[in-house]
């Protein structure tokens, strides 16, 4: 078939190349987020599915909009057959939504009708939902609402972050693709309707989902750090100053720490929940790369009865108030 493919970041490339790499498609166009400025000097940097599709010498497109008639014109000319879209990044119009003869088919990274929305996979790993999955299904105007074509389950492990998880669902979902891709073409799919009545919503992720608030229980805890790791990072204050953190371990034996209490050892730093303590791993303190939390706690050397997440204490002027 002729396949009009649109994503950005990189959980999209295994999809691309698959189709890339499979002799009954044929790519037609590449339809990514635009070029966008990143590191210390802000330089322009492509999308990893631009990368990938430049260096395949494919026709990418990387409009501002697709609510223009020069989007609708370009998608038309394609004379796609249909579109695959893994991560693309923007809505679709309606407009263009019954361009390509079999529409668009999206890659979502849930089971749904299980988390619609941009963050399926860090809101399960926050809810501590143990199964999760991926799905194709077509799009229409609602957000993820359409008949659903295949899908997949994987289990969330222990110790999963979103990213973990998240690489090993693209890996999947490429071969899902091309089997609903072969279904389609030979006309033996049988999309099924999402009961609505079962849907939750997965918003985006903002920083403050990953202020982690130290009176929840151990496993909380762990849950959110793990779904907001890497983006956009777990984090607390120490002694005021911005204090990031990657996954921690619940220790069930130790009790008796105050939410938030730190204890530092030699071996390791313990911290204090709302119910069990849990064992901090990396460390990232203000203006310093990560680090594990023993050698961090070496050369910090934190006062004894030291509470992770406290504001900074406020001047006698009244500064710090506000």
């Amino acid at each position: 078939m002729r396949v009009l493919f649109a994503g950005t970041p990189e959980v999209a490339l295994p999809t691309l190349q698959a189709l890339m790499n499979h002799p009954e498609h044929e790519l037609v166009g590449v339809l990514t987020r635009a070029d966008a400025r990143k590191g210390r000097g802000r330089a322009l940097h492509a999308s990893p599915v631009a990368a990938l599709a430049r260096e395949a010498g494919l026709d990418v497109h990387k409009p501002a909009t697709l609510r223009d008639e020069s989007a609708r014109i370009w998608v038309r000319t394609l004379d796609a057959d249909v579109a695959v879209v893994v991560a693309y990044g923007r809505l679709i119009p309606a407009a263009l939504l019954d361009i390509p003869k079999h529409g668009w088919l999206n890659l979502h990274f849930s089971l749904l009708p299980a988390w619609r929305g941009a963050a399926p996979v860090q809101r399960a790993i926050i809810a501590g939902e143990e199964i999760t999955g991926a799905c194709v299904f077509r799009l229409e105007e609602g957000l993820d609402t359409g008949p659903v074509y295949g899908r997949i389950t994987e289990a969330i492990g222990a110790g999963d972050t979103s990213g973990d998880l998240l690489e090993r669902l693209a890996r999947a979902g490429a071969p899902l693709v091309l089997d609903v891709l072969h279904s389609v073409e030979e006309g033996s799919a049988r999309p099924e309707p999402q009961d609505d009545a079962l849907a939750t919503l997965a918003p985006m992720l903002s920083t403050a989902d990953g202020e982690v608030r130290w009176d929840d229980p151990a496993l909380t805890v762990d849950r959110r750090i793990r779904g907001v790791s890497p983006a956009p990072g777990a984090h607390t204050t120490y002694l005021g100053a911005r204090f990031r953190l990657g996954p921690v371990t619940p220790v069930p034996d130790v009790t008796d720490l105050l939410p938030g209490q730190v204890r530092a050892t030699k071996r390791e730093v313990l911290v204090g929940t709302g119910g069990c303590a849990v064992r901090l791993g990396l460390v990232a303190p203000a203006g310093r790369s990560w680090m594990p939390a023993d050698a961090w706690a070496r050369g910090a050397r934190p006062e004894a009865g030291t509470v992770l997440g406290t504001p900074p204490p406020a001047n006698d002027d009244g500064e710090g108030m506000n």
